[in-house]
Parts: C-alpha cells; structure tokens; sequence
C-alpha cells in the first residue's frame, strides 16, 4: 500500500454504532456525520469529554493536562478542542481527523516494537504545548475548525486497519493527549479486531488519564523536549516535572514505552545535559529504555537555527553509553550505525537500519541469537 489512504478505503469501512454519544454542534439533526464527511467549523461533532470535574456557576476544571485549565461557559480550554456548553465539558474532535497515513513503525520511532511493521497513522488538530520547532505547527497549533478533517470513527480506523492487514494504530502527529478519548475508543475498537495501538505523545498528561489508557497500549513513545526546565518555559510553553511524571507512571504500567530527545543546537545539546538526562532515565525507568537522540532541523519558529551537528549527535550518543543506556539511538541521520540495534551484552547487530527500513533482523524469539541474552520490546 501506499503511504497515504484513499478515500475509498476510509468511506467504505465498517463503522456501526459509532457516534451514538454524538451531539451535533449546532442545532438541528441529531444524525452523526457520514462517514469520510469532510467537517466543517459548523458541523464540528461533540462528545461530552471523560476527564473534567464541574464546578460552581458553570465552569469545569479539565483533567487530562497539568494545565488543569478552568473554563467558563462557552470557553475553551487552551488546547482549543475541548468546550464548556452550560456547564458539561465537550470534545470536539472524538473522530475528526485532519490526518490518516500509513507508515514505517520506525517513523515514530519506535525501534522495539514490530520492527518493518506498518502502522495507520492518525491526528486531529491541536495541542497542550506549543514547541516552536514543532515539525506539525500547521494542524497542532490551530483549532479543528481551521484545518480540513474528516470523519472517521474508531470503528472505521481499526476495520481499514484489520482490512489491508496493518497490526498498528498510531496517534501521532500532532497530541494524542487533547484527543485521548479517541485514542481509548480507537484502542478499543483495535483490540475487537486484533489491531493494537500505540500513542507518540509529549507526556503532558495528568496522572489518572495515563493510567486509565495505558492498558490499552501496546506502546507509547514520549517525547522528552530536554532536561531543564528553562528550556520547556522558553521554547514549549510547559514544564518539565509532570513529564518525567508520567514516564515514572508509564514505566510502572509495564506498557512498552521508548523516548525521543530532540537536540536543539545551543539549547539541550551541551554534553552535562544529556549526562544528566541519561542518569535520570537509568535511575528513574532503568537501563533499557530505548532512548532516541534525534537530529534537528529549522522549521516553525526557530527557522534560525542550524541543523545539528551530527558530532553533538555522536557525542550524545556515546555519553548515554557510557552512563549504562543499553539501547541508544541516533535519529535523523540515514545509515548511520546508531540507528541499528546491537546486543547490549556480545554486541551482535541484531537490526540493521537505513533510515525508517529495516533491512535486516536477527532476533530469534525476542533474543540474540548468539549470546540468548533477551532483548526488552514488542517483537510479535
């Protein structure tokens, strides 16, 4: 298949029963939108959201984020996508989606689960931060009703999914966390047809959220912006303490999870942070932890800035190493050795990567064939 579904494949999926919740934005047929319908501003479904508390004279206080944001009536919250109607917090966009791809499991990059896999890949607009060197500004930085979407239910993404015999669902691209009632119902609605799902998020979620979601995972992936917190102020509009939070909260789950670190030349890429960031990790999530230091390129805010040195790369490479990460990587960087993975015990290659391919696999049974030391992911 290509990268890219048709609109065929989406329209034509099996999706009974999937907006009996919906309430329509405005007023007049209580019908959900068809299937594939492109959806407007005004035709935005709503679906009273799962995780917010009601307090006096019509304000709710949400509590999917650490923005814990408190919402008058006929607010929003600052994600843009959740609304206080009367006092009943809704979301509005529980099956919109502004994007749906087919892609490498690699591009996540989730390097330990499924290696070659595919996954269907899907997003909706907005976000609980705002990363200046967002690399998806265009659908996480602006309101459902300003970015193209579709309607397409759980119950359509795991059948199209379960149909061209793709084994992942991906929530990605912009926050799964500002859309997790999707991401529950989707993981749900995968798990009736043997489709698992995984979230690539910014871990910029509340405690009980995590919890109540995770168990449907197969994986999730957190970006971990850097490790000060001048730098999620500055440059992500967020803090860096409910984020290594909820890695601690991910890690006790026992639902796979790997960590991609961003590195921002003059910004997180000094050889102290990185020493300290991977202390942090072995101490806090232990040694083998897949962490992924990934080469930056200018885009949204910071066009300013240079690419990232592929020696600062290396160099962050080698000093995870030597703090004890098993299970380093380097992102970003097409055919460089520190995109495979090696036996942390003999140093047998036992994955071979160029880029998102997966050009050779040598785990026998999820361990090295020649050392059988077991090698910790999601193999099948």
């Amino acid at each position: 298949m290509s990268g890219k579904l048709s609109r065929r494949d989406l329209v034509t999926a099996a999706c009974a029963g999937a907006a009996a919740a919906l309430l329509p934005r405005t007023a007049g047929s209580t019908s959900p939108p068809q299937v594939g319908a492109v959806i407007t501003g005004d035709e935005l479904p709503a679906r009273e959201a799962s995780w917010y508390k009601k307090l006096p004279e019509s304000r709710v206080e949400c509590q999917l984020c650490p923005r814990a944001c408190q919402v008058a009536d006929a607010e929003r919250g600052a994600c843009g996508v959740r609304e206080n109607r009367g006092g009943t917090y809704y979301t509005l966009v529980h099956g919109v989606a502004c994007s749906v791809h087919l892609d490498p499991i690699e591009k996540k990059p989730f390097f330990h689960v499924l290696p070659g896999a595919q996954a269907l890949s899907y997003a909706t607009a907005g976000c609980n931060v705002e990363c200046k060197f967002c690399q998806n500004w265009e659908i996480s930085q602006f309101r459902p009703e300003q970015v193209r979407s579709q309607y397409l239910p759980p119950e359509t993404l795991a059948e199209v999914a379960k149909r061209n015999g793709v084994p992942l669902l991906s929530a990605t691209y912009s926050e799964p966390v500002v859309f997790w009632e999707y991401v529950r119902d989707t993981a749900i609605a995968g798990h009736r047809l043997g489709v698992r799902s995984t979230v690539v998020s910014n871990g910029y979620a509340q405690e009980q959220a995590l919890k109540d979601v995770l168990p449907l995972l197969a994986a999730m992936k957190v970006d971990l912006k850097a490790f000060t917190e001048r730098f999620y102020h500055d440059l992500v509009r967020g803090e860096l303490k409910p984020v290594l939070k909820a890695l601690e909260i991910i890690k006790a789950s026992g639902t796979w999870f790997e960590i991609v670190v961003l590195l921002i030349p003059g910004q997180n890429d000094s050889e102290q942070e990185v020493r300290d960031l991977s202390r942090w990790v072995k101490a806090n999530l232990g040694a083998e932890v897949p962490v992924h230091f990934t080469r930056f390129h200018p885009t949204y805010r910071l066009t300013n800035l240079a690419p990232t040195p592929i020696p600062v790369l290396e160099r962050a490479w080698q000093v995870a190493k030597a703090e004890g990460l098993a299970f380093p990587y380097l992102g970003n960087v097409p055919g460089h050795p520190g995109e495979s993975t090696a036996c942390p015990g003999c140093g047998t290659r036992l994955i071979r990567r160029v880029g998102f391919q997966v050009l050779e696999n040598a785990l026998a049974g999820g361990k090295c064939p020649q050392c059988k030391r077991s090698i910790p992911g999601v193999w099948s």
